[in-house]
């Protein structure tokens, strides 16, 4: 009788492992590195697209981002790293609710160790994820890194005026 409980707690306990690391396989989903259109975020990356999904922007949030028309948007961020997780989706989501097409906006996924195949990361010295980087004809206005001071459109919107 205690053979027969031990080799069934013997199984369970093989169960359970075997559960567990296929949990950690499937959940681990290898960093993009290099340009990634929105698309490819949202689909490629559950937790942007579920972060997108449940942002609502503020009516101040889209129009603030009305005096972005014209410039440039260059984001540095990682899919491993938390911020980006956060602000990347909600700086998408009101570009989206703004319905913009004059924002030219280029979004470049890191490494861990903050480079990507191209080295625009190094060019614009990134040291943290997300960097929200404003230009106006190549020329950098200013930037938002990792949290905005107030929301992501206003700190923007502070740098084009």
């Amino acid at each position: 009788m205690q053979k027969r409980y031990f080799m069934h707690g013997v199984i369970l306990l093989l169960v359970a492992v075997i559960s567990a690391c296929s949990y950690s396989s499937a959940s681990q989903q290898e960093d993009a590195v290099g340009e990634i259109s929105q698309q490819q975020l949202l689909v490629q990356y559950p937790v942007f697209s579920d972060n997108y999904n449940a942002y609502s922007p503020s009516d101040e949030e889209v129009s603030a981002l009305a005096s972005l028309q014209g410039h440039s948007l260059l984001v540095l961020f990682g899919t491993w790293c938390h911020d980006s997780e956060r602000e990347v989706p909600r700086l998408l989501k009101t570009l989206d609710a703004n319905g913009l097409n004059g924002i030219n906006i280029q979004l470049i996924a890191v490494d861990r160790n903050k480079r990507d195949p191209k080295g625009i990361a190094l060019s614009h010295e990134l040291k943290y994820t997300p960097t929200f980087i404003l230009l106006k004809d190549d020329k950098e206005l200013g930037r938002v890194v990792e949290r905005p001071k107030l929301t992501l459109a206003q700190d923007l919107q502070a740098l084009a005026i």
